[in-house]
């Protein structure tokens, strides 16, 4: 008879002594998240209270910051900006989530790839469209305008407080959209029934059943986008400072002009920081607190017979979609192809010329869309693969104090993006590391700017999968690692994928983070759009837009081919 006991023992020894290189991998990726969100973050408050001469604590900073009556125009500024584009996001989005969500308004799968045309659009692309479209002396609208009328007073004139917010509504308004039709979606229409059986009429039924129940999820809405429109920074550049109109973002650059002032700059930021915050709590709380989950099964749903105000309905989604995507769109394509663009697209003033010098003979033009393109493929991958470890830690809870992963993972999105290029400017542009320049500041900047976005979508497929899964494969003897590869990454592959389209074309799109980071090395497009624009170089600009367009375009449909058309409006 074999004695076994003593290999048992021997291999239940070895099996304890085995180290755990997924606990090593973790660890390794904790030190990363804390390298990329907690050094910033931290410098924007010491430099804050630091002085500028003998780097002693002070609050000097602060009273030079409410203390100088610019500071504080530029800020009632965003805040008058940010009403009204939250005012026009509204009159976009809502009517249009009503009739997608609740009536039977033909076409109403249209809308939705609209939707998407907004979200792909980059704020800056739309505003140099809108820029041409009704600039207050060549504008085309205000050309057609003064042919038809003879009057020479412009029709619109998109360098004005409201032109502006029209245009950054145009793009932001898909969030309100978003948030609304999900909302609605959830609500059972036995109630709607009811109220219509004791004689209320479509319109009367939505503003005292409908509305009440998806109204937190809207007020929710309404702060992102009030969040979005604060820290923006493209639009008003190309549009509020020819106005002549001094917005939180377009000060912030002032700081940087020689000699730069960034702890003054740090100080003027904090204020941003903290209403985002106060923001995203009170967004949090309401759809905590909402009367309508925005999540799960909802009621049986009957969509709302609302006779001829179907049609009218259907004008309004075709307005804002034609506003939104195709006169933008159409405007740049135009463009792209002509040598002046303020002239007609006669014959003799169509080119391919500028195609052919962006492509092949600019090398600044060149360079920028490369570096696009390689920034947002590096930030999308290390971005996916850095939420995916750190929800996976932080939801199986593999390591202590996995509560505090998940907070760094989301901190960042309480900071607006040209906040954050200034702490990565302050954190990382001098020594020892010396990265101001390269492309792995960019790209660093990118990772930490979305990783929240990674990391909630994410931990939503972890947690909808079965750790018993994983159990299996650690009973049969294999490590943490391979159950992560070999079974949890195969069945979220679509979900994980999904994550890299969404952070690839947001960074493509990027032009807040990238600010303070690039020089004429690292490049990129949002970038040099700026530059073109105060150059009166349109055309080129187009054309540039366009390719960047036709790019993310196709990533895009690739993702709807292989996720599903509405992977890039999930709110989560």
């Amino acid at each position: 008879m074999v004695d076994i006991a003593p290999t048992a023992r021997a291999r239940l020894t070895a099996r304890a002594l085995r180290i755990d290189w997924t606990l090593v991998l973790f660890a390794a990726l904790s030190i990363v998240l804390v390298f990329l969100v907690v050094a910033p973050l931290t410098r924007l408050f010491t430099e804050s209270l630091s002085d500028p001469k003998t780097g002693a604590l002070t609050l000097g900073n602060f009273v030079d910051v409410v203390s100088r009556s610019r500071y504080l125009t530029a800020y009632w500024h965003t805040i008058q900006l940010a009403a009204a584009t939250v005012a026009l996001s509204l009159l976009f989005a809502l009517p249009m989530a009503w009739a997608v969500s609740r009536t039977d308004m033909p076409g109403r799968g249209f809308f939705y790839f609209g939707v998407v045309g907004a979200f792909i659009m980059p704020p800056f692309l739309g505003a140099i469209g809108w820029i041409l479209l009704a600039g207050p002396n060549a504008g085309w609208l205000n050309q057609i305008w003064t042919a038809l009328t003879g009057l020479e007073d412009p029709l619109v004139d998109v360098f004005s407080l409201w032109g502006l917010a029209f245009v950054i509504a145009l793009n932001v308004f898909p969030l309100i959209f978003i948030f609304a039709t999900s909302a609605l979606d959830l609500i059972s229409s036995e109630m709607e029934e009811a109220a219509a059986i004791h004689g209320a009429g479509p319109l009367r039924t939505t503003w005292l059943v409908s509305l009440p129940l998806a109204l937190p999820a809207i007020l929710g809405a309404v702060m992102l986008v009030f969040l979005e429109t604060i820290a923006l920074y493209g639009t008003p550049a190309l549009i509020a400072i020819p106005a002549r109109f001094n917005v939180a973002t377009t000060q912030l650059t002032t700081f940087f002009a020689y000699p730069a002032k960034i702890e003054l700059a740090m100080a003027f930021s904090v204020p941003l920081v903290f209403v985002t915050i106060i923001l995203l709590g009170a967004q949090r709380l309401l759809l905590r607190g909402g009367h309508v989950a925005v999540s799960g099964k909802g009621g049986s749903r009957q969509p709302m017979r609302i006779g001829r105000w179907r049609w009218l309905l259907l004008a309004h989604g075709a307005v804002v979609t034609v506003l939104a995507v195709v006169l933008p769109a159409a405007i740049l394509v135009s463009t792209s192809f002509q040598t002046a663009w303020a002239r007609p697209p006669t014959l003799s003033n169509l080119t391919l010329a500028n195609y052919r010098d962006i492509l092949f003979e600019q090398a600044t033009v060149r360079d920028a869309m490369v570096n696009t393109v390689a920034f947002a493929l590096s930030a999308a991958t290390l971005c996916t693969v850095l939420g995916f470890a750190v929800a996976y830690a932080a939801t199986r809870r593999l390591l202590p104090f996995a509560g505090v992963l998940s907070a760094l993972a989301v901190a960042p999105v309480a900071v607006p993006g040209i906040v954050l290029a200034i702490c990565f400017y302050a954190a990382y542009a001098g020594p020892p590391l010396s990265l101001y320049g390269s492309g792995a500041i960019v790209v660093l900047a990118f990772v930490t700017r979305f990783l929240p976005i990674a990391y909630v979508s994410c931990a939503s497929g972890v947690r909808s999968l079965n750790p018993e899964l994983e159990e299996a494969v650690l009973i049969h003897g294999g490590s943490r690692l391979r159950a992560l590869v070999q079974v949890v990454a195969p069945v979220l592959k679509k979900s994980l994928f999904g994550v890299w389209i969404l952070v690839f074309v947001i960074c493509s799109r990027e032009l807040s983070t990238a600010m303070f980071l690039t020089s004429h090395n690292n490049r990129v497009i949002s970038i040099l759009t700026l530059d073109l624009s105060e150059q009166g170089k349109y055309e080129t600009l187009a054309a540039m837009g366009v390719v960047l367009l036709v790019v993310t375009s196709t990533v895009v449909a690739v993702g709807m081919r292989l996720i599903g058309r509405d992977f890039m409006l999930r709110k989560n």
